[in-house]
Protein backbone atom coordinates (compact mmCIF):
# COMPACT_ATOMS: atom_id res chain seq x y z
CA UNK A 1 0.00 0.00 0.00
CA UNK A 2 2.79 2.40 0.92
CA UNK A 3 4.56 1.60 -2.37
CA UNK A 4 1.43 2.48 -4.34
CA UNK A 5 1.16 5.81 -2.54
CA UNK A 6 4.79 6.65 -3.33
CA UNK A 7 4.27 5.73 -7.00
CA UNK A 8 1.23 7.99 -7.19
CA UNK A 9 3.15 10.84 -5.56
CA UNK A 10 5.99 10.48 -8.05
CA UNK A 11 3.49 10.54 -10.92
CA UNK A 12 1.90 13.71 -9.56
CA UNK A 13 5.33 15.34 -9.21
CA UNK A 14 6.24 14.43 -12.80
CA UNK A 15 2.89 15.79 -13.99
CA UNK A 16 3.55 19.08 -12.21
CA UNK A 17 7.03 19.35 -13.68
CA UNK A 18 5.77 18.78 -17.22
CA UNK A 19 8.06 18.23 -20.18
CA UNK A 20 11.72 19.37 -20.21
CA UNK A 21 12.21 22.85 -21.67
CA UNK A 22 14.98 24.86 -23.30
CA UNK A 23 15.07 28.50 -22.16
CA UNK A 24 14.72 30.79 -25.17
CA UNK A 25 16.60 33.64 -23.51
CA UNK A 26 14.04 36.02 -25.03
CA UNK A 27 12.75 38.47 -22.44
CA UNK A 28 9.18 37.56 -21.45
CA UNK A 29 8.80 34.53 -23.73
CA UNK A 30 10.07 32.07 -21.14
CA UNK A 31 7.57 33.43 -18.63
CA UNK A 32 4.68 32.92 -21.06
CA UNK A 33 5.79 29.39 -21.97
CA UNK A 34 6.53 28.40 -18.40
CA UNK A 35 10.26 27.98 -18.89
CA UNK A 36 11.01 27.97 -22.61
CA UNK A 37 10.42 25.88 -25.74
CA UNK A 38 9.90 22.08 -25.60
CA UNK A 39 13.34 20.49 -25.31
CA UNK A 40 14.20 18.01 -28.04
CA UNK A 41 11.01 18.82 -29.95
CA UNK A 42 10.08 21.07 -32.89
CA UNK A 43 8.46 24.49 -32.45
CA UNK A 44 6.75 26.31 -35.32
CA UNK A 45 7.05 30.12 -35.42
CA UNK A 46 4.70 31.52 -38.06
CA UNK A 47 3.49 34.94 -39.17
CA UNK A 48 3.25 37.35 -42.08
CA UNK A 49 6.05 39.26 -43.75
CA UNK A 50 7.90 41.50 -41.30
CA UNK A 51 6.38 39.86 -38.22
CA UNK A 52 9.80 39.00 -36.77
CA UNK A 53 10.03 35.24 -37.38
CA UNK A 54 13.68 35.12 -38.42
CA UNK A 55 14.77 37.49 -35.65
CA UNK A 56 12.94 35.39 -33.06
CA UNK A 57 14.61 32.24 -34.35
CA UNK A 58 18.12 33.69 -34.52
CA UNK A 59 17.84 35.16 -31.03
CA UNK A 60 16.80 31.72 -29.77
CA UNK A 61 20.10 30.38 -31.14
CA UNK A 62 22.28 33.27 -29.98
CA UNK A 63 20.88 33.34 -26.43
CA UNK A 64 21.16 29.57 -26.22
CA UNK A 65 24.82 29.64 -27.25
CA UNK A 66 25.88 32.59 -25.07
CA UNK A 67 23.70 32.15 -21.99
CA UNK A 68 22.97 28.42 -21.81
CA UNK A 69 25.99 26.78 -23.42
CA UNK A 70 23.96 25.19 -26.22
CA UNK A 71 25.51 25.57 -29.71
CA UNK A 72 23.10 25.94 -32.61
CA UNK A 73 22.70 25.38 -36.34
CA UNK A 74 20.87 27.85 -38.57
CA UNK A 75 19.77 26.49 -41.94
CA UNK A 76 18.75 29.32 -44.27
CA UNK A 77 16.87 28.77 -47.52
CA UNK A 78 16.51 32.44 -48.49
CA UNK A 79 19.50 34.39 -47.11
CA UNK A 80 23.23 33.78 -47.31
CA UNK A 81 25.30 33.74 -44.10
CA UNK A 82 26.69 37.18 -44.99
CA UNK A 83 23.22 38.65 -45.51
CA UNK A 84 21.91 37.11 -42.29
CA UNK A 85 24.87 38.42 -40.26
CA UNK A 86 24.39 41.94 -41.65
CA UNK A 87 20.65 41.89 -40.91
CA UNK A 88 21.00 41.03 -37.21
CA UNK A 89 24.16 43.05 -36.49
CA UNK A 90 21.95 46.02 -35.52
CA UNK A 91 20.60 43.90 -32.65
CA UNK A 92 24.09 43.42 -31.27
CA UNK A 93 24.40 39.83 -32.51
CA UNK A 94 27.89 39.06 -33.85
CA UNK A 95 27.23 35.89 -35.85
CA UNK A 96 30.71 35.60 -37.43
CA UNK A 97 32.25 35.60 -33.94
CA UNK A 98 29.91 32.80 -32.81
CA UNK A 99 30.79 30.80 -35.92
CA UNK A 100 34.53 31.17 -35.24
CA UNK A 101 34.01 29.99 -31.66
CA UNK A 102 32.04 26.97 -32.92
CA UNK A 103 28.94 28.08 -31.05
CA UNK A 104 27.00 28.57 -34.27
CA UNK A 105 26.94 26.94 -37.70
CA UNK A 106 25.13 28.74 -40.54
CA UNK A 107 24.33 26.68 -43.63
CA UNK A 108 22.76 28.24 -46.71
CA UNK A 109 20.81 25.70 -48.76
CA UNK A 110 19.81 26.84 -52.23
CA UNK A 111 16.81 25.02 -53.66
CA UNK A 112 16.02 25.44 -57.35
CA UNK A 113 12.30 25.03 -57.83
CA UNK A 114 12.56 24.51 -61.60
CA UNK A 115 14.80 21.45 -61.16
CA UNK A 116 12.25 19.80 -58.88
CA UNK A 117 9.42 20.55 -61.30
CA UNK A 118 11.39 19.07 -64.24
CA UNK A 119 12.43 15.82 -62.54
CA UNK A 120 9.34 15.38 -60.35
CA UNK A 121 11.56 13.84 -57.67
CA UNK A 122 12.08 15.22 -54.22
CA UNK A 123 13.10 13.85 -50.86
CA UNK A 124 14.94 15.09 -47.80
CA UNK A 125 17.80 12.59 -47.66
CA UNK A 126 20.32 15.17 -48.86
CA UNK A 127 19.12 17.69 -46.26
CA UNK A 128 19.29 15.09 -43.47
CA UNK A 129 22.91 14.26 -44.34
CA UNK A 130 23.87 17.93 -44.55
CA UNK A 131 22.01 18.92 -41.40
CA UNK A 132 23.32 15.91 -39.48
CA UNK A 133 26.89 16.84 -40.33
CA UNK A 134 26.34 20.49 -39.26
CA UNK A 135 24.87 19.35 -35.93
CA UNK A 136 27.66 16.87 -35.20
CA UNK A 137 30.44 19.27 -36.21
CA UNK A 138 29.76 21.59 -33.24
CA UNK A 139 27.66 19.36 -30.98
CA UNK A 140 24.56 21.48 -31.61
CA UNK A 141 21.60 21.31 -29.26
CA UNK A 142 19.43 23.80 -31.15
CA UNK A 143 18.41 23.98 -34.82
CA UNK A 144 16.56 26.59 -36.87
CA UNK A 145 15.06 26.01 -40.35
CA UNK A 146 14.16 29.31 -42.03
CA UNK A 147 11.68 29.12 -43.80
CA UNK A 148 9.87 25.87 -44.44
CA UNK A 149 7.95 27.20 -47.48
CA UNK A 150 11.22 27.61 -49.36
CA UNK A 151 12.11 24.00 -48.61
CA UNK A 152 8.91 22.64 -50.17
CA UNK A 153 8.07 25.41 -52.64
CA UNK A 154 8.66 23.27 -55.73
CA UNK A 155 6.79 20.19 -54.56
CA UNK A 156 3.41 19.94 -56.34
CA UNK A 157 2.31 16.56 -54.94
CA UNK A 158 0.44 17.16 -51.69
CA UNK A 159 0.71 13.54 -50.56
CA UNK A 160 4.48 13.57 -50.94
CA UNK A 161 4.58 16.97 -49.21
CA UNK A 162 2.74 15.67 -46.17
CA UNK A 163 4.90 12.58 -46.02
CA UNK A 164 8.14 14.57 -46.21
CA UNK A 165 6.96 17.10 -43.61
CA UNK A 166 6.20 14.35 -41.14
CA UNK A 167 9.52 12.71 -41.88
CA UNK A 168 11.38 15.98 -41.30
CA UNK A 169 9.77 16.59 -37.91
CA UNK A 170 10.32 12.98 -36.86
CA UNK A 171 14.00 13.18 -37.90
CA UNK A 172 14.48 16.31 -35.78
CA UNK A 173 12.91 14.59 -32.78
CA UNK A 174 15.03 11.48 -33.20
CA UNK A 175 18.13 13.69 -33.39
CA UNK A 176 17.22 15.10 -29.97
CA UNK A 177 17.63 18.76 -30.93
CA UNK A 178 15.35 21.60 -29.91
CA UNK A 179 14.19 22.91 -33.29
CA UNK A 180 12.52 26.12 -34.41
CA UNK A 181 10.93 26.09 -37.86
CA UNK A 182 9.65 29.36 -39.30
CA UNK A 183 6.71 29.55 -41.70
CA UNK A 184 4.56 32.06 -43.54
CA UNK A 185 1.00 32.63 -42.33
CA UNK A 186 -1.63 30.89 -44.49
CA UNK A 187 -5.16 31.79 -45.51
CA UNK A 188 -7.56 30.61 -42.80
CA UNK A 189 -4.81 28.48 -41.22
CA UNK A 190 -1.57 29.01 -39.35
CA UNK A 191 0.70 28.15 -42.26
CA UNK A 192 0.56 27.86 -46.04
CA UNK A 193 0.30 24.06 -46.09
CA UNK A 194 -1.82 23.71 -42.98
CA UNK A 195 0.05 20.64 -41.75
CA UNK A 196 3.07 21.99 -39.89
CA UNK A 197 0.96 23.13 -36.94
CA UNK A 198 -0.31 19.60 -36.38
CA UNK A 199 3.08 17.90 -36.32
CA UNK A 200 4.74 20.63 -34.22
CA UNK A 201 4.76 20.32 -30.44
CA UNK A 202 4.57 24.11 -29.98
CA UNK A 203 3.11 26.78 -32.28
CA UNK A 204 3.91 30.49 -31.82
CA UNK A 205 2.02 33.06 -33.88
CA UNK A 206 3.57 36.48 -34.59
CA UNK A 207 1.48 39.35 -35.89
CA UNK A 208 2.37 42.82 -37.13
CA UNK A 209 -0.84 44.83 -36.71
CA UNK A 210 -1.62 48.39 -37.81
CA UNK A 211 -4.39 50.36 -36.08
CA UNK A 212 -4.92 54.11 -36.58
CA UNK A 213 -1.53 54.31 -38.33
CA UNK A 214 0.22 52.82 -35.26
CA UNK A 215 2.00 49.47 -35.55
CA UNK A 216 1.80 46.91 -32.75
CA UNK A 217 3.55 43.55 -32.80
CA UNK A 218 1.77 40.72 -31.00
CA UNK A 219 2.64 37.15 -30.03
CA UNK A 220 0.37 34.24 -29.14
CA UNK A 221 1.10 30.66 -28.08
CA UNK A 222 -1.46 28.76 -30.16
CA UNK A 223 -0.38 25.31 -29.02
CA UNK A 224 2.00 23.71 -26.54
CA UNK A 225 1.79 19.95 -26.02
CA UNK A 226 2.37 18.76 -22.47
CA UNK A 227 2.65 22.21 -20.89
CA UNK A 228 0.52 24.92 -19.36
CA UNK A 229 1.13 28.24 -21.13
CA UNK A 230 -0.22 31.75 -21.53
CA UNK A 231 -3.08 31.86 -24.03
CA UNK A 232 -3.56 35.59 -24.55
CA UNK A 233 -2.03 37.88 -27.15
CA UNK A 234 1.09 39.59 -25.86
CA UNK A 235 2.69 42.70 -27.38
CA UNK A 236 6.38 42.47 -28.16
CA UNK A 237 9.10 44.88 -29.16
CA UNK A 238 12.13 44.48 -31.44
CA UNK A 239 14.89 47.00 -30.85
CA UNK A 240 18.66 47.21 -30.52
CA UNK A 241 18.66 44.65 -27.70
CA UNK A 242 16.60 42.06 -29.53
CA UNK A 243 13.08 40.86 -28.83
CA UNK A 244 11.11 41.66 -25.67
CA UNK A 245 7.68 40.23 -24.88
CA UNK A 246 5.27 41.70 -22.35
CA UNK A 247 3.92 38.66 -20.50
CA UNK A 248 1.75 40.27 -17.83
CA UNK A 249 -1.90 40.90 -18.65
CA UNK A 250 -3.20 40.77 -15.10
CA UNK A 251 -1.64 40.26 -11.70
CA UNK A 252 -3.02 38.90 -8.46
CA UNK A 253 -3.18 41.44 -5.67
CA UNK A 254 -0.68 39.61 -3.48
CA UNK A 255 2.38 41.87 -3.57
CA UNK A 256 4.29 42.91 -0.44
CA UNK A 257 3.98 46.45 0.96
CA UNK A 258 6.43 48.66 2.80
CA UNK A 259 5.90 50.76 5.91
CA UNK A 260 8.84 52.98 5.05
CA UNK A 261 7.95 56.58 4.27
CA UNK A 262 9.77 58.57 1.60
CA UNK A 263 10.20 62.31 1.26
CA UNK A 264 8.36 63.97 -1.60
CA UNK A 265 11.39 66.17 -2.16
CA UNK A 266 9.45 69.18 -0.84
CA UNK A 267 9.68 69.63 2.94
CA UNK A 268 6.42 71.60 3.11
CA UNK A 269 4.61 68.87 1.15
CA UNK A 270 6.01 66.23 3.51
CA UNK A 271 4.37 68.20 6.31
CA UNK A 272 0.98 67.60 4.68
CA UNK A 273 1.65 63.87 5.15
CA UNK A 274 2.50 64.15 8.85
CA UNK A 275 6.06 65.21 8.06
CA UNK A 276 6.96 61.81 6.62
CA UNK A 277 5.92 61.75 2.96
CA UNK A 278 4.25 58.83 1.16
CA UNK A 279 4.92 55.09 1.42
CA UNK A 280 7.70 53.41 -0.54
CA UNK A 281 6.27 51.41 -3.44
CA UNK A 282 3.05 53.43 -3.57
CA UNK A 283 1.50 55.00 -6.66
CA UNK A 284 1.13 58.79 -6.56
CA UNK A 285 -1.02 60.87 -8.93
CA UNK A 286 -0.31 64.59 -9.41
CA UNK A 287 -3.11 66.19 -11.40
CA UNK A 288 -4.13 69.69 -12.39
CA UNK A 289 -4.26 72.24 -15.24
CA UNK A 290 -1.23 73.29 -17.24
CA UNK A 291 1.31 75.43 -15.37
CA UNK A 292 0.32 74.36 -11.88
CA UNK A 293 3.60 72.57 -11.05
CA UNK A 294 2.86 68.89 -11.65
CA UNK A 295 6.15 68.16 -13.40
CA UNK A 296 8.13 70.16 -10.85
CA UNK A 297 6.79 68.25 -7.85
CA UNK A 298 7.22 64.88 -9.62
CA UNK A 299 10.81 65.81 -10.52
CA UNK A 300 11.46 66.89 -6.93
CA UNK A 301 10.47 63.39 -5.86
CA UNK A 302 12.86 61.93 -8.43
CA UNK A 303 15.71 64.14 -7.20
CA UNK A 304 14.98 63.17 -3.59
CA UNK A 305 15.36 59.51 -4.58
CA UNK A 306 18.74 60.24 -6.19
CA UNK A 307 19.89 62.05 -3.06
CA UNK A 308 19.01 58.94 -1.06
CA UNK A 309 21.34 56.94 -3.33
CA UNK A 310 18.48 55.39 -5.29
CA UNK A 311 17.83 55.22 -9.04
CA UNK A 312 15.00 56.67 -11.11
CA UNK A 313 13.58 56.32 -14.62
CA UNK A 314 11.78 59.39 -15.95
CA UNK A 315 9.34 58.80 -18.84
CA UNK A 316 8.43 62.08 -20.56
CA UNK A 317 6.21 62.62 -23.60
CA UNK A 318 6.13 66.42 -24.01
CA UNK A 319 9.71 67.71 -23.70
CA UNK A 320 13.19 66.58 -24.66
CA UNK A 321 15.68 65.54 -22.00
CA UNK A 322 17.69 68.76 -22.33
CA UNK A 323 14.58 70.91 -22.08
CA UNK A 324 13.41 69.06 -18.98
CA UNK A 325 16.80 69.45 -17.28
CA UNK A 326 17.04 73.15 -18.17
CA UNK A 327 13.50 74.04 -17.09
CA UNK A 328 13.67 72.22 -13.76
CA UNK A 329 16.98 73.87 -12.89
CA UNK A 330 15.15 77.21 -12.83
CA UNK A 331 13.11 76.05 -9.81
CA UNK A 332 15.98 74.48 -7.92
CA UNK A 333 15.63 70.88 -9.15
CA UNK A 334 19.04 69.78 -10.45
CA UNK A 335 18.56 66.62 -12.51
CA UNK A 336 21.63 67.25 -14.65
CA UNK A 337 23.93 66.14 -11.83
CA UNK A 338 22.07 62.86 -11.38
CA UNK A 339 21.94 62.16 -15.12
CA UNK A 340 25.73 62.50 -15.27
CA UNK A 341 26.15 60.26 -12.22
CA UNK A 342 23.91 57.60 -13.75
CA UNK A 343 21.28 57.86 -11.02
CA UNK A 344 18.48 58.87 -13.35
CA UNK A 345 17.59 57.92 -16.92
CA UNK A 346 15.25 60.20 -18.87
CA UNK A 347 13.36 58.46 -21.67
CA UNK A 348 11.49 60.77 -24.03
CA UNK A 349 9.08 59.84 -26.85
CA UNK A 350 5.88 61.15 -28.36
CA UNK A 351 2.73 59.15 -27.48
CA UNK A 352 2.05 58.56 -31.20
CA UNK A 353 5.37 56.72 -31.60
CA UNK A 354 3.83 53.47 -30.33
CA UNK A 355 0.49 51.99 -29.44
CA UNK A 356 -0.54 51.67 -25.79
CA UNK A 357 0.85 48.16 -25.43
CA UNK A 358 4.19 49.13 -26.90
CA UNK A 359 4.55 51.99 -24.41
CA UNK A 360 3.95 49.42 -21.67
CA UNK A 361 6.56 47.10 -23.19
CA UNK A 362 9.05 49.98 -23.24
CA UNK A 363 8.38 50.74 -19.57
CA UNK A 364 8.81 47.06 -18.67
CA UNK A 365 12.06 46.77 -20.56
CA UNK A 366 13.70 49.89 -19.15
CA UNK A 367 12.62 49.05 -15.61
CA UNK A 368 13.98 45.50 -15.88
CA UNK A 369 17.24 46.78 -17.33
CA UNK A 370 17.89 49.79 -15.04
CA UNK A 371 16.25 48.48 -11.83
CA UNK A 372 15.01 51.86 -10.55
CA UNK A 373 13.50 52.59 -7.13
CA UNK A 374 11.29 55.40 -8.48
CA UNK A 375 9.53 55.78 -11.84
CA UNK A 376 8.09 59.07 -13.10
CA UNK A 377 5.50 59.10 -15.91
CA UNK A 378 4.88 62.64 -17.16
CA UNK A 379 2.06 62.87 -18.14
CA UNK A 380 -0.27 59.87 -18.12
CA UNK A 381 -3.03 61.89 -19.77
CA UNK A 382 -1.21 61.91 -23.13
CA UNK A 383 -1.91 58.20 -23.49
CA UNK A 384 -5.59 59.05 -23.90
CA UNK A 385 -4.84 60.30 -27.42
CA UNK A 386 -3.82 56.84 -28.66
CA UNK A 387 -6.56 54.67 -27.16
CA UNK A 388 -10.09 54.63 -25.77
CA UNK A 389 -10.77 54.98 -22.05
CA UNK A 390 -11.11 51.23 -21.48
CA UNK A 391 -7.80 50.43 -23.22
CA UNK A 392 -6.00 53.24 -21.38
CA UNK A 393 -7.29 52.09 -18.00
CA UNK A 394 -6.32 48.49 -18.77
CA UNK A 395 -2.80 49.54 -19.72
CA UNK A 396 -2.41 51.78 -16.66
CA UNK A 397 -3.68 49.03 -14.36
CA UNK A 398 -1.00 46.68 -15.64
CA UNK A 399 1.66 49.36 -15.37
CA UNK A 400 0.76 50.21 -11.76
CA UNK A 401 0.59 46.52 -10.79
CA UNK A 402 3.93 45.84 -12.48
CA UNK A 403 5.61 48.61 -10.46
CA UNK A 404 3.91 47.61 -7.21
CA UNK A 405 5.04 44.00 -7.49
CA UNK A 406 8.63 45.27 -7.72
CA UNK A 407 8.22 47.74 -4.85
CA UNK A 408 8.83 50.73 -7.13
CA UNK A 409 7.37 54.10 -6.21
CA UNK A 410 5.39 55.57 -9.15
CA UNK A 411 5.00 59.34 -9.57
CA UNK A 412 2.50 60.07 -12.32
CA UNK A 413 1.18 63.40 -13.60
CA UNK A 414 -2.13 64.00 -15.36
CA UNK A 415 -3.44 67.09 -17.14
CA UNK A 416 -6.89 68.47 -16.28
CA UNK A 417 -8.65 71.32 -18.04
CA UNK A 418 -8.95 74.53 -15.96
CA UNK A 419 -12.75 74.51 -16.03
CA UNK A 420 -12.99 70.92 -14.82
CA UNK A 421 -12.82 70.03 -11.16
CA UNK A 422 -11.58 66.57 -12.09
CA UNK A 423 -11.15 65.30 -15.64
CA UNK A 424 -12.60 62.01 -16.88
CA UNK A 425 -9.06 60.67 -17.17
CA UNK A 426 -8.29 61.51 -13.56
CA UNK A 427 -11.45 59.84 -12.31
CA UNK A 428 -10.70 56.75 -14.42
CA UNK A 429 -7.25 56.18 -12.92
CA UNK A 430 -7.57 57.78 -9.48
CA UNK A 431 -8.84 54.54 -7.93
CA UNK A 432 -5.59 52.83 -8.97
CA UNK A 433 -3.53 55.36 -7.04
CA UNK A 434 -2.60 55.21 -3.37
CA UNK A 435 -2.05 58.96 -3.10
CA UNK A 436 -3.79 61.67 -5.11
CA UNK A 437 -2.50 65.25 -5.02
CA UNK A 438 -4.36 67.92 -6.95
CA UNK A 439 -2.83 71.19 -8.08
CA UNK A 440 -4.86 74.21 -9.09
CA UNK A 441 -4.84 77.96 -9.47
CA UNK A 442 -6.88 80.92 -8.25
CA UNK A 443 -7.01 84.34 -9.84
CA UNK A 444 -7.68 87.24 -7.46
CA UNK A 445 -7.82 90.52 -9.30
CA UNK A 446 -4.52 90.60 -11.17
CA UNK A 447 -2.72 87.85 -9.26
CA UNK A 448 -2.62 84.13 -10.03
CA UNK A 449 -2.07 81.83 -7.07
CA UNK A 450 -1.10 78.16 -7.26
CA UNK A 451 -2.78 75.75 -4.84
CA UNK A 452 -2.14 72.22 -3.66
CA UNK A 453 -4.33 69.74 -1.77
CA UNK A 454 -4.28 66.04 -0.92
CA UNK A 455 -7.46 64.29 -2.08
CA UNK A 456 -6.50 60.93 -0.59
CA UNK A 457 -3.53 59.01 0.76
CA UNK A 458 -4.28 55.44 1.76
CA UNK A 459 -3.07 54.18 5.11
CA UNK A 460 -1.90 57.50 6.59
CA UNK A 461 -3.16 60.74 8.08
CA UNK A 462 -2.85 63.72 5.77
CA UNK A 463 -3.84 67.37 5.59
CA UNK A 464 -7.23 68.32 4.20
CA UNK A 465 -6.24 71.94 3.55
CA UNK A 466 -6.04 73.66 0.19
CA UNK A 467 -2.74 75.50 0.48
CA UNK A 468 -0.97 78.08 -1.58
CA UNK A 469 2.46 77.29 -2.94
CA UNK A 470 5.10 79.21 -4.83
CA UNK A 471 7.99 78.20 -7.07
CA UNK A 472 11.25 80.13 -7.34
CA UNK A 473 14.93 79.57 -8.01
CA UNK A 474 15.25 78.39 -4.42
CA UNK A 475 12.70 75.62 -4.94
CA UNK A 476 9.10 75.01 -3.90
CA UNK A 477 7.50 76.46 -0.82
CA UNK A 478 4.01 75.61 0.41
CA UNK A 479 2.47 78.19 2.69
CA UNK A 480 0.94 77.10 6.01
CA UNK A 481 -2.72 76.12 6.17
CA UNK A 482 -5.35 77.64 8.45
CA UNK A 483 -4.75 75.25 11.33
CA UNK A 484 -1.00 75.84 11.32
CA UNK A 485 -1.45 79.62 11.03
CA UNK A 486 -3.83 79.68 13.98
CA UNK A 487 -1.54 77.47 16.08
CA UNK A 488 1.46 79.66 15.38
CA UNK A 489 -0.51 82.83 16.19
CA UNK A 490 -1.69 81.40 19.53
CA UNK A 491 1.87 80.37 20.42
CA UNK A 492 3.07 83.89 19.62
CA UNK A 493 0.46 85.47 21.90
CA UNK A 494 1.30 83.14 24.77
Amino acid sequence: MADRVRVRQRKRERAKQGIPKSPSGISGLDEITGGGLPKGRPTLVCGGAGAGKTLCAIEFLVRGALEHGEPGVFVAFEETPEELAANVASLGFDLPSLVRRKLLNIDYVHIERSEIEETGEYDLEGLFVRLGYAIDSIGAKRVVLDTIESLFSGLPNELVLRSELRRLFRWLKDKGVTAVITGERGQGQFTRYGLEEYVSDCVILLDNRVSDEIVTRRLRIAKYRGSVHGTNEYPFLIDEDGMSVLPITSLRLDYDVSRQRLSTGVADLDAMFGGKGYYRGSSVLLSGPAGTGKTTIAAAGAEAACKRGEKCVYFASEESERQIVRNLASVGVNLDRWVKEGRIQIHTSRPSLYGLEMHLVTIHKLVEKFRPDVVVVDPLSNLGYIGDSLSVRSMLTRMVDFLKVRGITALCTSLALPEERHSAGELAISSLMDTWITLGQRIDRSRRTRTVSVIKSRGMAHSGDVREFVMSGKGIRILPGRAETTSRTEKGRS
